[in-house]
């Protein structure tokens, strides 16, 4: 599927905040929170090295669908997080099967504790969804966390998200729960 972030004319600004593409260069700046225990327990994967966090971050193509959350804290710019967007297909029977390629965004996201509880996650993710539901013409975003992730699932309830589904031994944690 094409870059459809290439529609995007970036940064992205909101009120506190700038939204960028990640670059290769963004690293070590994200390894430098995702590698805390806190962070670490609910993104997808938890490379134990920042060389194993720099191979997987190359080989997963983060670049194509990260977005880099920075903040300017008066003395330059600091990333505090990042929000995937991943822009999928969409469900449709075989006779509309090309009126859904492309119209969904999934979200996901992963922020510094140390910029916690000052609301830069609600307006990070507001931003992004004002990006798939208005530049990128996406007909549905969703998103998705364990059910154990308080803080996630309460992010998507501030941003007006509506819990769907609820599911109990339908994902495997990597501690085996």
């Amino acid at each position: 599927m094409e870059d459809a972030l290439k529609k995007i004319s970036w940064p992205v600004l909101t009120e506190r905040l700038s939204l960028r593409r990640v670059e290769s260069a963004d690293v070590e700046a994200l390894w430098r929170y995702r590698q805390l225990v806190e962070v670490t327990q609910w993104i997808t994967a938890g490379p134990e090295s920042l060389e194993d966090f720099r191979a997987m971050f190359v080989a997963k193509d983060y670049p194509l669908k990260d977005l880099a959350v920075e903040l300017d804290t008066g003395q330059g710019t600091e990333l505090i997080g990042t929000v995937m967007l991943n822009i999928v297909d969409g469900w449709g029977q075989s006779e509309v099967e090309q009126r859904a390629k492309g119209v969904e965004g999934n979200l996901g996201w992963s922020f510094d504790p140390a910029y916690g509880g000052k609301g830069y996650a609600t307006e990070a993710i507001r931003a992004a969804i004002g990006l798939c539901f208005g530049p990128l013409g996406l007909r549905r975003v969703t998103a998705e966390c364990f059910a154990a992730n308080e803080p996630s699932w309460k992010l998507m309830e501030r941003v007006g998200m509506r819990k769907e589904f609820y599911g109990r031994k339908d994902s495997l944690h990597r501690r085996g729960e």
